[in-house]
């Protein structure tokens, strides 16, 4: 039996300090991301933990100097000699050494640093919880080990992720990035579930686990979210998930049952409110479908006045705001507690210039209001508005007869047969004073009448626009004005079917704010109408003639309702406006578009959007998985489905434009034939402006 021979481990002893050198024969020259301050200070606190690998010094002859030089172990060596020049350390400390004899030195410096082994991350995470469990702080932590305490809490978090998943990271069954994704949820057993389902998954991608983990909660930007507050919803026992790897706008809120209580339970307390100021009916809902107050009559309120405190609190915030923009005027970039106060300054300036109206006590007892959550989480109330059963009866006019069988009479094409109408009435006899005209001279006098304004009006554009901006503004913002001889109407579109989120979307925002402006600017009279839009100036008739006839598009397909020569001038009007739907905040989601078409529609539009590649990666995915999988693929891509394209529009993916038919043929069921519309090349000329705020407004 052959004997092994045993070696010799080099000899240890304690070196003082000043007995010490650095030594050329370190391999580490380059001092790049190697810190000497914090190894110094973690000496400072426990102690070197690692001795240095030293060499004895020899002169010409061989004979040892009493020095030593240090080939390995320089970083070291450098953190001691910082705290002798500090002064914290004693020149002649003991420094535990390890004395080599023979060999080469570099090969000594060389081996130290590479058959060191990293600390493989689990083992990290598990040392910090450790640390934790035994009584020292994140702080605490971060301090000794000098990095923040937000690192601290990553750590902790992964090492909290479930064993049988620190178990597959540890045998490199998965990436520390998905590890990442899975700290999502605190919960052992969802994580393990969809760990499960993750292996039957295709695409693994740490975004597609913080999806499965947050499936069926409420994101804290959600409005409903930002309405009751997530601190409130904490405090009620609610839970946050929270990613600590990433951007997740605040979480998620888990208890979707809670969050709908506490919405609920707001909502009534604010309803309450405002059925105290006396309406007749509140509805109240988290939302209300677009166009829910079609067909209502909204009564005109009078801004509050300002009391004489307010005017002051007013004057003092403005006179603040001017001397800040001034003495700020010339700077490139404000200080940040100067724009922060400039941003309190101007959002007081805003409230106290949006007066609540004062409404007559007689039509509050009347009217209602509906009471919501807007887009951003903020309360809505909408005040004043009359259902028609609650509107008071007319009283009858004696001349609305007469008046409605002369529009009637002048509508009409043929004048004679209209006049006709009447020859069987006879002339009243003749008596020596004067008597009233009879209706059938009236008509007749009228019907010449008629055709008088007719021929003149034809001859003068501006005033034939001023009595169409007229009759249309009355139908748009007075239901129930009969001040016009214009035989002209206006319907806005009660939507039957209510697309998920139209109410919210940036579209029907606007819409809503630019009519409550020119609301504003209008009188609350209609028989004061002609003379407001006779002394506004061009620009501000055209920009009220624009949102009146907006009010009126209807570019609606639906099935029992066909029109392809209306749905032809709809495409022709979006080349004219340049409409971009991806640009006014349409996106594709699965609630929106992608979960209620085919699987064959998904993969096209994926294709569309991001090429053959990555559609093929979810075309083995389950219907509902797909749709998923989609949304975050067109995120951000401006990809719109062909109903919402405007031809002529360049693709953002591609830079080329849109492909239509130059012939698109629908089939009408008019007469049993099919409507053929011809497409057409429109040039780019017009450009869509935003329409200004009229004086009058102002």
């Amino acid at each position: 039996m052959a004997i092994v021979a045993k070696i010799t481990l080099s000899p240890s002893r304690d070196i003082p300090f000043n007995k010490l050198m650095l030594s050329q024969a370190n391999v580490r020259h380059v001092k790049a991301g190697v810190s000497i301050e914090e190894l110094a200070e973690d000496i400072a606190r426990r102690g070197l933990l690692q001795g240095l690998s030293v060499r004895a010094v020899v002169d010409a002859d061989g004979v040892e100097t009493g020095m030593f030089e240090i080939p390995a172990g320089g970083r070291r060596y450098r953190a001691l000699e910082l705290l002798v020049k500090r002064k914290r350390l004693a020149k002649t400390a003991p420094v535990p050494c390890v004395i080599r004899e023979g060999g080469i030195a570099e090969e000594d410096s060389l081996a130290e640093n590479v058959q060191r082994a990293p600390l493989h991350p689990l083992d990290q995470f598990r040392a910090f919880l450790a640390l934790r469990e035994k009584g020292q702080s994140e702080e605490e932590i971060a301090a000794a080990f000098f990095v923040s305490v937000g690192v601290v809490k990553q750590r902790l978090k992964l090492a909290s992720v479930s064993q049988r998943l620190l178990d597959t990271y540890a045998e490199d069954g998965m990436s520390l990035d998905q590890l990442m994704a899975f700290t999502v949820s605190g919960d052992h057993e969802r994580q393990e579930q969809v760990f499960d389902r993750l292996q039957q998954a295709y695409d693994k991608q740490p975004y597609v686990i913080r999806r499965m983990l947050t499936e069926g909660a409420v994101r804290a930007c959600d409005k409903r979210a930002r309405f009751i507050g997530v601190d409130a919803y904490v405090e009620a026992g609610g839970t946050v998930l929270r990613d600590l790897f990433q951007g997740d706008d605040g979480g998620w809120l888990q208890d979707v049952t809670l969050v709908d209580r506490m919405v609920a339970d707001k909502l009534k307390v604010e309803a309450g409110a405002v059925a105290a100021e006396g309406w007749k009916w509140i509805e109240a809902a988290p939302d209300f479908a677009y166009g829910h107050t079609f067909g209502l009559r909204q009564l005109r309120g009078d801004p509050v006045p300002m009391t004489a405190e307010e005017q002051v609190e007013r004057i003092a915030v403005q006179a603040e705001v001017n001397r800040l923009s001034e003495a700020y005027q010339d700077a490139d970039e404000l200080p940040d507690e100067v724009d922060a106060r400039l941003g309190e300054l101007e959002a007081a300036l805003e409230a106290m210039d949006a007066r609540p109206l004062a409404f007559d006590p007689a039509g509050v007892a009347r009217a209602g209001a509906f009471v919501s959550i807007g887009p951003e989480g903020r309360l809505r109330i909408e005040r004043g508005y009359v259902r028609p059963e609650d509107e008071l009866p007319v009283e009858a006019d004696p001349d609305a007869e007469d008046i409605g069988e002369v529009s009637a009479a002048a509508a009409a094409h043929d004048i004679d047969e209209t006049v006709s109408a009447h020859a069987l009435a006879p002339e009243p006899e003749e008596d020596d004073g004067l008597s009233s005209i009879s209706d059938r001279l009236l008509a007749e006098l009228t019907a010449h009448h008629t055709l008088g304004l007719r021929q003149a009006l034809g001859e003068q554009p501006d005033v034939a626009f001023l009595a169409a901006l007229h009759a249309l503004t009355l139908k748009a913002f007075y239901p129930y004005g009969l001040d016009s001889c214009l035989e002209l109407d206006l319907k806005s579109v009660s939507f039957g079917t209510q697309a998920p989120g139209l109410n919210d979307s940036a579209a029907a925002e606007a819409i809503r704010v630019r009519h409550e402006s020119w609301a504003k600017a209008l009188p609350k009279e209609s028989a004061e109408l002609w003379d407001i839009l006779e002394g506004w100036d061009a620009d501000s008739r055209s920009a009220l003639f624009a949102h009146v006839v907006s009010l009126s598009v209807n570019a609606v397909q639906e099935a029992w309702n066909r029109r392809p020569r209306a749905l032809a001038h709809a495409d022709r009007l979006a080349q004219a406006v340049g409409l971009d739907m991806a640009a006014a905040g349409w996106r594709p989601t699965v609630d929106t578009f992608l979960g209620r078409v085919t699987k064959a529609r998904i993969l096209q539009a994926v294709t569309e959007a991001k090429g053959q590649h990555a559609a093929e990666r979810i075309a083995h995915l389950k219907k509902g998985d797909m749709a998923t999988e989609a949304e975050t693929l067109l995120a951000d891509t401006g990809w719109l489905p062909e109903p919402l394209r405007t031809a002529g529009m360049k693709s953002p993916e591609t830079g080329e434009t849109t492909a239509l038919d130059s012939v698109v043929e629908k089939t009408a069921e008019n007469d049993g034939e099919t409507a053929v519309v011809e497409g057409e090349d429109f040039d780019d000329t017009d450009e869509a402006s935003d329409a200004p705020v009229p004086s009058a407004a102002e």
